[in-house]
């Protein structure tokens, strides 16, 4: 047997004891955390959507475990899949870029059975920073708020990777910013969708850069 394929059912137990470790030695904060704790206290579902680039300590931006993590059919999405089930996390596979109608369909299926839903919307592949239709069409299917948020650390490692994967370092801080809720009508058209998904990324990036200067 090849030491990959030995390896390779491990690699999730390796990622999940990784980003549990360094969640205790790096000091983390929050900013605007209300707005899903008081969507939670509502009763009221909602899409956590955050880069991809940031999705190492992204478990710990979600108070609780009853959300879904829409992840690709790729194959590192598997890895990311089964380390964020040993979290007791539910993974939904299939993206609404890859997967399409089914990734939305799955979206839907999860909020009906009283789940919130995770996006990274400029995933899997990006462009980096740059969000696609396929969260804010989820969005108005599901017919429920999309809640952004950003990671920020004082000091960190970016991997080479497409999205500049960042790695906070042991014994820095850490901030959580959260933006607003972005409301998508049902009913909404082209226009309205493109100027939801414009927004979404503005607030993004915005979360992005005030988590980076403040962490």
């Amino acid at each position: 047997m090849l030491p990959g394929a030995i390896l390779r059912p491990l690699a999730p137990y390796a990622a999940n004891l990784l980003i549990r470790t360094l969640r205790r030695s790096v000091r983390v904060r929050y900013v605007g955390r209300e707005t899903v704790l008081d969507l939670q206290r509502s009763g009221r579902r909602f899409i956590l959507a955050f880069w991809h680039g940031q999705l190492f300590l992204m478990r710990y931006a979600y108070p609780g475990r009853r959300i879904s993590i829409l992840i690709s059919r790729h194959r590192d999405g598997e890895l990311i899949a089964r380390t964020m089930e040993l979290f007791g996390l539910h993974a939904s596979r299939g993206s609404t870029t890859e997967g399409g109608a089914a990734g939305l369909r799955e979206v839907v299926k999860k909020v009906r059975d009283g789940y919130d839903v995770a996006f990274t919307p400029d995933g899997p592949r990006g462009p980096r920073h740059v969000v696609q239709p396929g969260v804010i069409q989820a969005a108005r299917l599901a017919r429920i708020p999309i809640v952004p948020v950003a990671f920020g650390s004082s000091r960190c490692r970016r991997l080479r990777s497409w999205d500049r994967f960042l790695v906070p370092l042991p014994l820095s801080r850490g901030l959580f910013v959260y933006g607003e809720p972005i409301v998508v009508q049902r009913d909404a058209d082209e226009a309205a969708i493109e100027a939801a998904r414009v927004r979404l990324e503005e607030a993004l990036c915005g979360a992005t850069e005030r988590a980076e200067r403040e962490a």
